[in-house]
């Protein structure tokens, strides 16, 4: 069994890589998983998953008390009503501190079960079970839980460390081409802000990825987790380090925004958003000229985005920014990258290239997503 420690002190936690374990190919890997939870489990899924893995998952379970909460599918549904259900059903239920919140889904439901388990009565343990790409190397790993607003992405929230990450690269199998590829944007920032050899690596590798090889899928599935649980370790809250898996997001999630949620899926924004970083870090002399192009060919290899949708317009976009929650009192935030493989975080904030940078963007604007 391969593992990653998320390193916080008292809070530190694994990641399991436990092939088999969601899709009930291989249940004799429960044992880690069993010794973490108590007698009473509440699963947050959604309806597409728990198609697919609940009965696997409640057959692990056992004889422990489990109640279930079944949300409906897509980002449009990561919002407050959500968690009033969630915390409703669990008071419903009986649940007290003692319980432990199974998250069974990709990362609107890790998202909505983090936060529902933060804030029930002031915290109870929670379980984040990843069945997506995005959500296995990103959402999933680094305790933040949040819903959204319709003015911004992510408002609402709270930092709420899981007690674990189990990760059964089986589930991949089912995800659509769609959902595969945007998961894949979250793997191409973390090679472009942290580490060089592994985008070389995803260059080399990129057919093979496509394909969906086990063993290629592991390899990089443990190479992103292994650069965010060192960003995370040493900056659990983002005070400084850990903004720079923001790369690529404040224009990201300006697109999420004004498309509204779930048209333009979050992996989408964040390829387009990396994009406009390395445009906007060229312009400002920071990035050398030819990296946006090697950037770009990678993610179309990985069937993402490289444009903005139709139907944006600067006034809104630029509004949009700056209502993103990593806008500090002194202004906008962005990361930038200074090569492939290191980024930055800067609030000195060049206007005229940033006018440049979305007009260009918009000019070029070619889909929907």
């Amino acid at each position: 069994m391969k593992s990653i420690t998320v390193e916080l002190a008292d809070r530190s936690y694994p990641i399991l890589f436990l092939p088999g374990l969601v899709t009930g190919a291989d249940s004799a890997a429960q044992a880690p998983l069993a010794a973490a939870m108590g007698d009473s489990i509440f699963v947050v899924s959604n309806e597409t998953v728990a198609g697919l893995y609940l009965a696997s998952l409640q057959k692990l379970l056992g004889d422990r008390k489990v109640d279930v909460y079944i949300m409906p599918d897509g980002e449009q549904h990561k919002t407050l009503d959500q968690i009033d259900a969630i915390v409703g059903e669990l008071l419903a239920g009986g649940h007290t501190r003692e319980t432990t919140l199974i998250a069974l889904g990709g990362g609107v439901v890790g998202d909505v079960a983090g936060f529902a388990a933060a804030v029930y009565q002031r915290g109870v343990a929670v379980i984040q079970m990843p069945t997506t790409l995005l959500s296995q190397v990103d959402s999933s790993v680094g305790g933040k839980t949040a819903v959204n607003h319709p003015l911004g992405k992510n408002m609402i929230g709270a930092f709420h460390q899981p007690k674990m990450v189990v990760i059964d690269v089986e589930t991949l199998k089912t995800l659509s081409p769609r959902e595969f590829s945007a998961g894949l944007a979250e793997i191409v920032k973390h090679a472009a802000l942290a580490d060089w050899d592994y985008f070389q690596w995803l260059q080399a590798n990129q057919d093979s990825i496509m394909a969906r090889d086990s063993a290629c899928l592991m390899t990089m599935i443990e190479w992103s987790c292994r650069i965010k649980a060192v960003i995370v370790a040493s900056d659990e809250t983002e005070q400084g380090q850990r903004a720079l898996l923001n790369l690529g997001h404040t224009f990201g999630h300006a697109i999420e925004t004004l498309s509204g949620y779930g048209v333009v899926l979050h992996g989408e924004a964040v390829a387009v958003g990396l994009m406009m970083a390395a445009d906007y870090s060229v312009r400002t002399k920071t990035l050398f000229d030819a990296a946006p192009t090697q950037l770009a060919q990678l993610l179309t290899a990985f069937a993402l985005p490289t444009a903005l949708p139709k139907g944006l317009n600067k006034a809104d976009f630029l509004q949009a920014m700056n209502r993103d929650k990593k806008t500090t009192t002194d202004g906008l935030r962005l990361v930038i990258l200074r090569d492939l493989g290191r980024a930055d975080v800067t609030s000195r904030i060049n206007e005229r290239a940033l006018e440049q940078t979305l007009d260009f963007f918009l000019e070029n604007a070619s889909g929907s997503g």
